[in-house]
């Protein structure tokens, strides 16, 4: 009962606190305090939203479906270097500093290049999404497979048991969770990628149509567009956090 309500308590404060900030933000606006062109009120990003829904859900599937195709690649390919990586330490040695070295590059800088050497498509905007979200699937599955129990391990071989056999039973399930966290992190960063790659080339998509209403100084449906990107990732997340529940019972158990 104690903990029922403390998860009430913990959803109220968050629920209040974004109440009191739209309350501010529409006092601030529809006062005049700030100009309306400059900053629409809430009311006025409802009614954009409203408005402009059916061009925003058109322009949200090239999105996300450039979001899921460059996060599921982007998972394997994190995967995968992860793994040979922890199979090969030299290797590990060699091109862990390159791994890190990439995401200090920013993808503003990268997108453009992408643009002109692939063009206005998918692909540039698929490739920027997994070089924005394979770097966290990597590091963490990394770290979860050195992190697994040595004396299960040693266990384990023994027993006579294979490096698969050990990897698939003891140094994936014990990955799982770090994998989680980090994939949480990296469905927010595809949504943010295929944006950001479409601000600079594109034909469809939110980043598009962002690009399209600021030149027009339609503020409302820029905030509107903002509120849906934020929304889009935020079911992401969720949609992560059931996942890892349904792969891991035993966690929920505990």
């Amino acid at each position: 009962m104690k903990r029922k309500s403390q998860n009430t308590t913990s959803k109220v404060w968050p629920t209040l606190a974004i109440c009191i900030l739209l309350a501010v933000w529409q006092f601030v606006s529809g006062t005049g305090i700030v100009a309306k062109y400059l900053l629409p009120s809430p009311i006025d990003v409802i009614k954009a939203f409203v408005s402009e829904f059916p061009i925003l859900m058109e322009n949200a599937k090239v999105t996300l479906l450039e979001a899921f195709v460059g996060l599921g690649v982007g998972i394997l390919v994190g995967f995968v270097i992860a793994v040979i990586m922890d199979r090969f330490d030299r290797l590990y040695q060699a091109f862990y500093p390159l791994i890190v070295l990439t995401q200090t590059i920013p993808t503003v800088a990268i997108a453009p290049l992408l643009v002109l050497w692939f063009g206005y498509e998918m692909l540039p905007k698929v490739i920027l999404i997994v070089l924005t979200t394979f770097f966290p699937i990597t590091v963490s599955l990394l770290n979860g497979f050195r992190a697994a129990d040595k004396d299960t391990m040693n266990l384990m071989r023994s027993m006579g048991a294979s490096k698969m056999q050990i990897f698939w039973y003891v140094k994936f399930p014990e990955s799982l969770e770090q994998f989680f966290s980090s994939l949480r992190i990296s469905a927010s960063y595809a949504v943010i990628g295929a944006v950001i790659s479409e601000w600079l080339g594109g034909y469809h998509g939110l980043g598009v149509y962002m690009t399209r209403v600021k030149k027009s100084f339609s503020f409302d449906k820029m905030f509107a567009v903002i509120f849906l990107i934020s929304a889009i990732s935020l079911l992401l997340m969720w949609g992560v956090d059931v996942l890892q529940k349904k792969c891991m019972p035993w966690k929920e158990k505990k």
